[in-house]
């Protein structure tokens, strides 16, 4: 429970209620017709650079990078800022490299990048499989998490009951969201959600450095002096350990985070709204600079919890550090101030819209691949009738979600974060091999595009199971069992190139269907690349 009065939690319950009712009635009135599949999947088109570029912004900061985020750098210092620069990294990556070629190919889904020159069943079926795959994790993690910082925030007593009602709360309003906005709705929403977020963070920015005359190195001094740790603050190896092995371990996070995280279905989707490839170039201008600005924020946060909170106390609130922007929030005027108090509030209620919006894009980036590409193309062979998708559309995302709430509550008790690297591993180890041979490799055939996405999958998969994350250490999921052989923490430095490797092997070793498909591929690419220049003119 946190230290503030009824007062508190009365402006608390209101704020939340408010953003309830303001979000469900957005997610109304902006919801597609029910025969309307451009619309609910692409919102028409209809939003301009500026909106979808917020919208993309609102769909990569998660709850994740919000108060996981944060929480490192107040805990462990220089392995958090790195962190958050790999994080903004990662959206550049895809802004230079994979956003024109993706938006030129696709159309609603990840799947309709890679049959756009791979058609066929196979490959629908393999691209909702990792879709599933890398966005479930995802959404197990944010509501398990919803769960646990719902009662710290509105001060409820910390018990298993309570935390389940949470999840379910949230659980509910993302499949409503999901299910009645389709993608413009949810954009709105995303948009709220990242113009609410940046005022915040600016906000209690300010008021850190203000707290120290503006001084960045007196911050950092004084963080230095609360974090315990001295000097070592400020140098790598407070979160994984200064050992080789840990360099290691380390590195490889930061790889596959650069990789991996912009690479997420539920991201990439995003970029099918804009209308045309200069519209996604201006996008994702405002998205990145739209993220480097709130990373820049988190990392002025994250070291002003430690300097005025101590990592001692955000430590004992929560191991992971993830309640220092609520704990920071109230250090910043004392717990009888009417300021704090409503920048308590506010803080809050950016952590729960923050909670809301990104379960509601995962859940519809799982329903739309389900919807899209297993039933309409796979099961019907891209029969279904437009109204027909679109109710399945709406099921599926009440089954997502609804599988979401029952293992989120499931595992409500455990250390989840791992979950969170491995669907940015799966994003590292598949989806990025998977959609960089799809768009720039002509050798690529449907074996190899398969052995990429399955492969890159299980390797993540089996790696991070069998890891020290798991088991083995401490701070692993089962610190009492010791099962891993493998010897770190994050799978990337493996898995990757395997994911690579193995689309490679596939393609060469597929002398039986090498020619067929290379024909068809060099007549995609032609057509492709034809679209490219024209939209480029």
């Amino acid at each position: 429970m946190n230290d503030f009065g009824s007062g508190t939690q009365a402006i608390v319950l209101i704020l939340f209620s408010t953003l309830v009712t303001l979000t469900l009635l957005m997610c109304v009135m902006a919801g597609p017709d029910r025969d309307d599949l451009t619309n609910f999947y692409t919102g028409y088109l209809s939003l301009t650079p500026l909106k979808n570029g917020l919208a993309i912004a609102g769909d990569y900061i998660s709850a994740a990078t919000v108060l996981s985020t944060t929480g490192i750098i107040a805990l462990a210092g220089y392995d958090g800022y790195v962190l958050a620069v790999s994080t903004a990294l990662s959206l550049v990556l895809l802004m230079f490299l994979l956003a024109e070629p993706l938006r030129n190919a696709g159309r609603f889904t990840m799947g309709d990048v890679l049959a756009r020159t791979m058609p066929g069943r196979a490959v629908r079926i393999a691209s909702c499989v990792v879709t599933l795959a890398a966005t479930l994790p995802f959404l197990v993690v944010q509501l398990s998490g919803a769960g646990s910082l719902l009662t710290f925030i509105l001060g409820i007593p910390h018990e298993a009951g309570a935390r389940t009602t949470c999840i379910v709360l949230v659980g509910s309003l993302m499949i409503i969201y999901a299910a009645i906005g389709g993608m413009r709705g949810t954009a709105l929403i995303q948009m709220i959600k990242i113009a609410v977020l940046l005022a915040t963070s600016v906000t209690v920015a300010v008021l850190v450095l203000n707290r120290f005359d503006w001084s960045f190195g007196d911050l950092l001094r004084a963080a230095e002096r609360g974090s315990g740790a001295g000097p070592a603050f400020l140098q790598q190896g407070l979160q994984l350990g200064t050992s080789a092995g840990s360099r290691l371990d380390f590195a490889s996070l930061q790889i596959t985070v650069i990789l991996g995280a912009a690479c997420l279905p539920h991201i990439t989707m995003r970029l099918y709204s804009a209308r045309d490839v200069p519209a996604v170039r201006r996008s994702m201008s405002w998205a990145v600079g739209t993220v480097t600005t709130f990373c820049l924020l988190v990392i002025i946060m994250g070291t002003g919890a430690t300097a005025l909170v101590g990592s001692q106390y955000i430590a004992a609130a929560d191991s992971h550090g993830r309640t220092s922007v609520l704990m920071l929030s109230r250090a910043l005027g004392g717990a009888t101030s009417a300021g704090t108090t409503i920048l308590y509030a506010a803080v809050a209620g950016t952590v729960f819209i923050t909670l809301l919006s990104s379960v509601a894009g995962m859940t519809l980036a799982a329903a739309s691949s389900l919807a899209h590409d297993l039933f309409a193309h796979a099961a019907r062979r891209g029969r279904a009738a437009p109204r027909t998708e679109m109710t399945v559309a709406a099921w599926t995302s009440v089954a997502v979600g609804t599988l979401a709430i029952v293992l989120a509550s499931l595992v409500q008790s455990w250390d989840v974060g791992v979950l969170t690297t491995l669907a940015i591993c799966i994003g590292a180890s598949a989806v990025a091999p998977a959609l960089t041979y799809s768009l720039f490799w002509r050798g690529l055939t449907r074996t190899g595009l398969l052995a990429a996405l399955y492969g890159g999958t299980a390797c993540a998969l089996v790696l991070m199971v069998f890891s020290k994350a798991v088991s083995g250490t401490p701070s692993a999921v089962f610190p009492n069992a010791d099962f891993h052989w493998f010897p770190m923490q994050s799978t990337g430095l493996v898995s990757i190139p395997f994911g690579y490797l193995a689309g490679w092997l596939g393609s060469r070793l597929d002398h039986r269907r090498r020619a067929a498909d290379s024909r068809e591929s060099r007549q995609m690419y032609e057509e492709n690349e034809a679209r490219l220049l024209a939209a480029a003119e």
